[in-house]
């Protein structure tokens, strides 16, 4: 396809996970338009992470703003409309801000996907594809474009001073490194800090060096708190430490990541660190690790059949099961069996 000089812009505010997930589609489609000017609308914790993406001009919305804020939004894009709007978010806030943007085209989700009236910010919509990966999802995006997504590529723009503060946090002395990343934003997804440290109890046995990381809130500093009074061996307590630009450094030094579903998760699966995922909350073939799921604890069906009374083959693709205890599906044993098969694809 020659080059377009007809501008493109991206709608996707949040979160971590999701906007990572738009990467590889901002290189599907800069490959198929060589000097393509791509606009993505983002929120600020988007913007840390990705931004210096080549080729991107970035426009930060913070939904604190309101409508005040989608208006100083519209004055900052360009006047003449954009060829297409990918409108990749159907919350309600995403859905009006959307209109703000000008577009000919305005491409949004499937009428199965659709919710909080997407359908009447949109023209156009993608394909239809249920029991698919979210990345996937995001990724047929470029097909109303003329366009396939056949090449999944990541670049996170993570800047050489990351790697520089990631290498000096501890000393490489050739044990691997078994990460954990406890907290997601949606707390019915986590896991318990005492099944944290029993897990990393057991890879510290075998030799493993334990680091923690995570955010600043109080849930991740109080779990990270709890998973080191449990623990029997030393673990390297990193939480709070990095800036979302120092993360993907940071879960690149990991061997493998323990995390629930969460924004981590998916970052280290970017930047090829093996990722133990545990689900019970949500399907692991939808949101988990995209490029290999081999380390994952997949307790979902026996949560749909606990929670809503039957098999996940019955559910409609994409559903939650966020209950209380949710996670108690998940044993110690679960974890450690996870562990033993990555140790057994991955021998010292």
């Amino acid at each position: 396809m020659p080059a377009s000089s007809s501008p493109l812009c991206l709608l996707r505010l949040s979160a971590l996970g999701d906007v990572t997930h738009v990467v590889p589609l901002v290189h599907t489609l800069q490959h198929a338009r060589p000097g393509l000017e791509l606009h993505w609308v983002i929120d600020k914790a988007g913007h840390k992470l990705l931004d210096g993406l080549p080729c991107v001009t970035f426009h930060i919305y913070d939904k604190k703003t309101g409508l005040a804020g989608m208006r100083a939004l519209r004055g900052e894009l360009p006047s003449a409309p954009f060829e297409a709007l990918l409108q990749m978010q159907v919350a309600f806030r995403a859905n009006v801000l959307s209109a703000f943007i000008p577009a000919h085209r305005r491409i949004g989700y499937d009428k199965a996907r659709s919710k909080d009236l997407h359908g009447l910010f949109i023209n156009e919509r993608i394909p239809d594809r249920p029991g698919i990966h979210v990345l996937d999802a995001i990724g047929s995006f470029c097909e109303p474009l003329g366009m396939t997504q056949t090449e999944v590529r990541w670049n996170l723009a993570t800047p050489p001073e990351a790697h520089d503060w990631a290498a000096a946090q501890w000393q490489d002395d050739g044990r691997p490194v078994l990460m954990i990343s406890p907290c997601s934003s949606h707390q019915r997804r986590n896991w318990y800090a005492d099944r944290y440290a029993a897990l990393a109890d057991h890879a510290a046995a075998q030799g493993w060096q334990v680091v923690l990381c995570g955010g600043r809130s109080e849930l991740e500093r109080n779990t990270s708190d709890a998973i080191i009074a449990a623990m029997q061996h030393p673990v390297l307590d990193l939480v709070g430490k990095d800036t979302l630009k120092q993360l993907p450094a940071l879960l690149a030094r990991a061997a493998l990541l323990v995390t629930p579903d969460s924004g981590p998760m998916h970052i280290a699966n970017a930047v090829g660190t093996k990722v133990l995922g545990l689900h019970a909350a949500s399907n692991p073939e939808r949101s988990g690790p995209y490029s290999d799921r081999r380390y994952c604890v997949d307790r979902y069906d026996a949560a749909a059949r606990r929670y809503l009374n039957k098999p996940a083959s019955q559910l409609k693709w994409g559903t939650k099961i966020e209950f209380d205890d949710v996670m108690s599906l998940i044993t110690v044993d679960d974890g450690i069996a996870a562990f033993e098969r990555y140790r057994a694809d991955h021998p010292r």
